[in-house]
């Protein structure tokens, strides 16, 4: 085996300190003066001979020191190999494992004698053998360094997930392929992911609830006002029947009364009338023949008899139904009336009214008339006043109506209560102002007297009212 250049400069430069330290020992030993030598050619082979042993001493020496530096160098790199804070393993081709430190077998939960020939396979989780065996195939067939995550079953049972990082390795002394693997333990990591995208979904999750909390909020109180308005409905409209009932009870006795007092005045005037006119005229057939004077004056009589009848009749019809409403409209009924009520009772009334308000339907003008008519008896029967202004007035889409009297005043809240005597007038004008779609309200206070308000739209629901 030839010497490298090296060698042969060491070798040389050993020789050399080797015949200097020589040349110490032959000093030190010399005798003294005159001291006999030998020959030539022992001495030479003497002194080859102790420069050889000089050289294999100082050969020895500087093997045992590089000796104890390897063993130093070795001792530091077992500890670093085997207390890594990652596993280590050689592998072959197959996954069979050649090598592994303590950290590994740590890992693995195995003793790092036995791991020696056991393929790494069996130690992955099932699902993720194929990820396994794809890194692995990657590592032995392309250039630098593969990376992959699976989980692993430690011999306990446990699971823990591991992060692999492994590159092709070569060795001349080495006849088969294998590869160096660095196996890190991510399993705190993965927790901190999972519980990461936990806390994300957790975030959404609570957001959403949170909208469906303030959904629910919502509706819920839209529930409520609901109910509540359901209940104010039902309320009100237990009210209302209770006072249609009222209403219907009081019409009832109302009607029965003015029958009642129709027939007692059919009776009482037109019924003896009549008796009267009888009389006269069988008067006159028994004295056809006597004094013709007296006859004209029985004549008379009788024609007096028979214009009184046809009077009350006339009050009866117009009490019932006013045929000039029908004839000639509104205002001039509301005058006809006026006009007998202050004859009758003594109170001033003063009517001020628009001429459109004739364009209004029947319906609407015959409530506007017995609103106007009801309330003059009212004040009649109930006020003590001596005046009353009635003002029928033009608004954008509506036709109002004022009646403002100078008599005495009244609570007003007494138009909810149909059962209190004497205020049957009230609610029926307050149902015939609404039956026609408008509105009506009362006011009253001490010292000016009370105010009736009536508004009707010039629009029905149906069809359209022409404008004044």
């Amino acid at each position: 085996m030839n010497k490298k250049p090296d060698d042969s400069q060491n070798a040389a430069e050993l020789r050399s300190r080797a015949e200097a330290r020589l040349r110490k020992r032959q000093d030190k030993q010399k005798p003294g003066a005159g001291g006999e030598r030998t020959e030539a050619d022992t001495q030479r082979l003497l002194h080859e001979l102790q420069i050889h042993q000089i050289e294999l001493e100082m050969q020895n020496d500087e093997l045992q020191n590089a000796r104890n530096e390897m063993e130093v160098l070795l001792e530091k790199y077992l500890d670093l190999y085997d207390f890594a804070p990652a596993g280590y393993f050689s592998l072959d081709a197959q996954g069979r494992i050649l090598e592994s430190n303590l950290t590994g077998a740590a890992l693995l939960g195995v003793d790092r004698s036995q791991l020696i020939n056991q393929c790494l396979t069996r130690f992955v989780a099932k699902e993720k053998r194929l990820d396994f065996l794809s890194f692995l195939e990657q590592v032995f067939t392309q250039p630098g360094r593969q990376s992959c995550e699976v989980s692993l079953l430690k011999a306990d049972g446990a699971v823990l997930w591991v992060s692999f990082h492994g590159s092709f390795a070569l060795s001349i002394n080495a006849p088969q392929k294998w590869c160096r693997v660095a196996v890190s333990d991510v399993t705190t990591l993965k927790k901190a992911e999972e519980a990461q995208r936990h806390l994300e979904t957790m975030t959404v999750i609570n957001q959403e609830l949170r909208w469906e909390i303030v959904q629910r909020q919502a509706v819920e109180e839209a529930l409520r006002q609901s109910e509540t308005q359901t209940l104010l409905l039902l309320e009100q409209s237990h009210h209302m029947q209770e006072q249609l009932r009222m209403l219907s009870r009081r019409i009832l006795l109302v009607q029965e009364e003015e029958r009642k007092r129709i027939s007692r005045e059919l009776h009482d005037e037109i019924t003896q009338t009549l008796i009267g006119i009888n009389v006269h005229l069988e008067t006159l057939s028994r004295e056809a023949t006597g004094n013709p004077k007296e006859l004209q004056q029985k004549i008379a009589t009788t024609q007096r008899l028979v214009e009184k009848s046809v009077e009350i009749a006339h009050r009866f019809a117009q009490e019932l139904r006013p045929t000039v409403l029908d004839d000639l409209g509104l205002i001039p009924a509301l005058h006809a009336f006026m006009k007998n009520f202050m004859k009758e009772t003594g109170i001033r009334v003063t009517l001020n009214a628009f001429s459109g308000v004739e364009k209004l339907s029947s319906e609407k003008r015959t409530a506007l008339y017995r609103v106007a008519q009801e309330a003059l008896a009212n004040v009649h029967r109930h006020a003590h006043a001596n005046r009353v202004d009635v003002l029928i007035k033009k608004l954008p889409n509506a036709v109002h109506m004022q009646i403002k009297d100078n008599g005495q005043s009244f609570e007003a809240n007494r138009l909810s209560r149909t059962h209190e005597h004497g205020r049957l007038g009230l609610l029926g004008m307050k149902e015939r102002v609404e039956m026609v779609g408008g509105t009506f309200s009362i006011e009253s206070s001490p010292g000016n007297g009370t105010t009736i308000h009536a508004q009707i739209p010039l629009k029905s629901r149906n069809k359209e009212q022409p404008r004044p």
